[in-house]
């Protein structure tokens, strides 16, 4: 039976109380530890038994307890405070947005299929999720012009229990909207706000909600509603869940329905950031609006959305990123692209790295790269990686010149940082650190610290860590039916003065979560002794079909059952963010053991790193730009093996050796105060030379200039007098594309082998036929650089050259390349399309070279 009519019954809060309400659906609390103290002042357990979810708890407590805290004169002056602190924080930024672009319309609108905020909003699943929650907090902080937009998964990501032997299980908790922090948006009538998406010409309704991160306004999706069938309901279920058509239904909604979402709620960003490929479809959206409603041809509207468009990508194995069979899109697209102005095999080629080949699936990154003005790995390692794995969208050009470059990610530290942490900075670093936009300034205060200090603040979070791990395994072993004796064993695992070593991830076999299982009897040796005692502490999910990352945490929890390391080594079950946070705050040392290179980034580590751990990880990810001698280990020097099962070996013993030789004699080397001083330096070390660089303020500071600010002056130019520079540039692209054939470098004039003094400049002249374009058409260059063996260049710059005469169609090009360094060099010319009119020098994919 269900109910014919349906409403909530909401917390009747006393009106001094009820500024609450307000606070507690705004997600500041999950990097505020005063508005925790709040809620944990009325009811500590009650807190914990919500999990930190601020909206269910007003629910849930009595009426009696909200009534005498409304005459508590205690309670009340805390609340003043912290609701005053909380207001100026949304009113009162340190940062005007006018600041960051005048009196020109600004506005990023940022896409991504999960965003991972805080423990009681399970919508996201692992590493991408917890990046994109980052940037809306630090994008509050910094008081960017932003919105974001997602969706809103009923069941969100799965939870993790384990059987007695070890074997990982799933189960899918219901998402209870109504006691969570999210809204749905309202119009001025009361009615929420709907939009329609057509799924194979079926129109499906999807409501708009909101979550509020600070200043930021995320706006989240959702199918599940009365007005749609079954099947559709579902769209939105499950983060990645269900098959391939399911994940295109998905990625419909995301990308063509979170652009007409904004247009409904009246917001017209003039940037699209698009957070992994899941969200293309919004490029495909936005030149559909702009055709349909300001009468553009398909190529000029294309301008208008490529050169305000970003794409991040995240994955740097193939597999990871989307495609679909050809049949697929056409079954959801055919009648689309009819309203675009293209027909349907064009649209093919934008999602194919051979446009030409019929064969070849559709994918969400290529067609995401095509239509971007910039984009982006997430490490500088990364980006080299995807350089090399989307060269054939760029075929002429050679792999270091593709147009993929990196921003290394970063960390909200207020969100990650211990309370315990974040009092001291407050101490040494002012109370406003937080939110401080020059970060470099701020974190060589380190320095400020007292060693003692620093060292006795980081024990008491080990000790709060050992704490949270006991409590955790006798929960896990009650659910498992274990027996008294099993659980009390249990509250006496760990030490609260031992050396604790962390390890928290995704059990994707690349990652080798093993690793430092390899050799058991070693590492009992090295856990167990009695001197110098070390523990581990371990969590993370397999994809529920991956079996094989399941077996991997079968092989870990049978050894954890064995006599030798049954206090020493601990799996703590359900990886969230809750658990990560404890472990990042307490760990003495961050373990990470990637396969270099398919580590994208790897942010726990700083996480770890801003709550003074130190770091031992392969050079992989953030770590491979990030690594000092002085602030922590790196396995290995950077190598890439062909053979995994001889990298395990090498890897596994110098992990055992450095824990031997170097990182468990450097703990335990003590003063007479007790304080292992070189530790602590070290410690030192990486609060003021990395956490300044791995944050998430730095991150999305250097989006806002290298891209945010850029994209926006160039839409916002293509937009005037009725889109006229878009228009002109969509026609000179076609007199380009058209006319490159003929483009050729008929002579480089120079002779071979000529030897330069350093300091001097070698002159270039070339001759250049350019058939139907003229010379302001293209940017002719001098490509040049250092040489490999092989007559390679193993570096290379570029300089324009001028054009300095015209002799009857064949243009003469000239220039000087400075010879500043010793050494063998070379050079050679190229064409490329006119680097004035472009906001992305490769978007046109022509170049020719003599």
């Amino acid at each position: 039976m269900k109910a014919k009519i349906k409403y909530d019954v909401v917390p009747n809060l006393p009106d001094n109380l009820e500024i609450l309400r307000r606070i507690a659906h705004n997600l500041c609390f999950s990097w505020n530890d005063d508005i925790q103290d709040i809620f944990q002042r009325m009811d500590p357990r009650l807190w914990g038994t919500c999990k930190h979810n601020p909206v269910l708890m007003l629910g849930l407590i009595s009426q009696e307890r909200l009534n005498e805290l409304a005459h508590d004169q205690g309670f009340m002056a805390q609340l003043e405070r912290v609701a005053g602190d909380f207001e100026r924080y949304l009113s009162q930024p340190r940062v005007q947005r006018g600041e960051y672009c005048g009196e020109e319309p600004f506005q990023v609108a940022y896409f991504s299929a999960e965003f991972g905020l805080t423990e009681c909003l399970p919508i996201y699943s692992g590493g991408l999720g917890i990046l994109a929650g980052d940037h809306l907090k630090s994008a509050s902080d910094l008081n960017i012009p932003l919105v974001a937009v997602g969706l809103l998964y009923q069941e969100g990501y799965f939870s993790q229990y384990l059987t007695a032997d070890g074997w990982q299980m799933e189960t899918y908790p219901h998402n209870d909207f109504s006691n969570m922090p999210v809204r749905p948006v309202r119009r001025t009538d009361g009615q929420p706000v709907r939009i329609t998406v057509m799924i194979k010409e079926v129109p499906v309704a999807v409501q708009v909600w909101q979550i509020m991160v600070g200043r930021i306004a995320l706006y989240m999706l959702d199918t599940n509603i009365e007005p749609n069938p079954p099947d559709l309901r579902h769209i939105t279920a499950q983060l990645y869940g269900g098959d391939k058509e399911m994940r295109l239904q998905q990625e419909i909604i995301l990308g063509i329905g979170g652009v007409r979402a904004l247009k409904a709620l009246g917001i017209e960003p003039t940037v699209i950031h698009m957070n992994e490929g899941h969200s293309a479809f919004s490029a495909l959206e936005r030149i559909n609006i702009l055709r349909q409603e300001k009468g553009l041809t398909f190529d000029a509207a294309r301008e208008v959305v490529t050169a305000s468009t970003i794409f991040t990508t995240h994955t740097p194995v193939p597999a990871g990123n989307d495609t679909f069979h050809p049949d697929l899109i056409r079954a959801y697209f055919e009648e689309y692209v009819k309203n675009l102005g293209i027909n349907f095999k064009v649209l093919l080629g934008y999602g194919r790295l051979d446009p030409r080949d019929d064969n070849e699936p559709f994918g969400m990154t290529t067609l995401a790269l095509r239509l971007s003005a910039h984009s982006n790995g997430v490490s500088r390692l990364h980006g080299k990686v995807s350089r090399s794995m989307w060269q054939k969208v760029w075929v002429h050009h050679p792999v270091e010149d593709v147009p993929i470059d990196h921003i290394t990610n970063g960390i909200h530290v207020p969100t990650w940082i211990s309370r315990e942490m974040g009092a001291l900075f407050s101490r040494y670093l002012g109370p406003d650190w937080a939110e401080d936009p020059d970060h470099e300034r701020v974190w060589h205060q380190i320095d400020e610290i007292p060693g003692t200090e620093l060292w006795r603040t980081h024990e008491r979070c080990r000790e709060h860590l050992v704490g949270y791990v006991r409590a955790c395994l006798v929960e896990q072993l009650k659910r498992r039916g274990a027996s008294t004796a099993e659980i009390i064993r249990a509250g006496e695992v760990l030490s609260p003065e031992a050396l604790t070593i962390g390890f928290a991830r995704r059990f994707a076999t690349y990652k080798r979560a093993t690793l430092l299982f390899r050799d058991p009897d070693r590492l009992a040796r090295l856990l167990n002794d009695s001197g110098r005692p070390v523990q581990v502490i371990l969590a993370g999910k397999a994809h529920p079909q991956d079996n094989e990352g399941k077996e991997l945490i079968k092989h870990i929890i049978h050894l954890s059952h064995e006599e030798r390391f049954r206090r020493s080594v601990v799996f703590l079950e359900d990886y969230n963010m809750d658990v990560t946070f404890h472990l990042v705050s307490g760990a003495d040392l961050w373990l990470n053991t990637p396969r270099r290179p398919l580590e994208a980034c790897g942010t726990s580590g700083m996480k770890a790193l801003a709550n003074g751990s130190l770091n031992l990880s392969t050079l992989d990810g953030w770590w491979d730009e990030a690594y000092q001698r002085d602030c922590g280990w790196a396995l290995g020097h950077g190598e890439v093996y062909q053979n995994h099962e001889i990298q395990d070996n090498i890897e596994s013993m110098d992990l055992y050796n450095l824990l031997e030789n170097e990182i468990v004699p450097l703990f335990y080397q003590r003063g007479m105060d007790g304080m292992p001083r070189g530790w602590v330096e070290k410690m030192r070390t990486g609060l003021r030379t990395l956490v300044p660089i791995y944050n998430s303020h730095r991150m999305v500071q250097e989006y806002l200039n290298r891209y945010y600010l850029p994209c926006s002056r160039r839409f916002n130019i293509l937009c005037r007098d009725s889109f006229e520079r878009a228009r002109d540039l969509a026609s000179w692209r076609q007199k380009i594309m058209t006319g490159w054939a003929e483009v050729a470098v008929e002579e480089v004039i120079a002779a071979d082998g000529l030897e330069i003094p350093v300091g001097e400049k070698l002159e270039v002249k070339a001759r250049i036929r350019l058939g139907s374009l003229a010379p302001e058409d293209v940017t002719v260059e001098a490509y040049y650089g250092r040489l490999g063996p092989e007559g390679e260049f193993a570096e290379r710059e570029t300089t324009a050259l001028k054009m300095v005469d015209n002799l009857d169609g064949i243009y003469v090009f000239q220039g000087a390349i400075p010879c500043n360094k010793s050494g063998r060099f070379g050079y050679t010319v190229r064409i490329m399309p006119s680097l004035e009119r472009l906001e992305n020098r490769f978007a046109l994919g022509l170049v020719t070279w003599a």
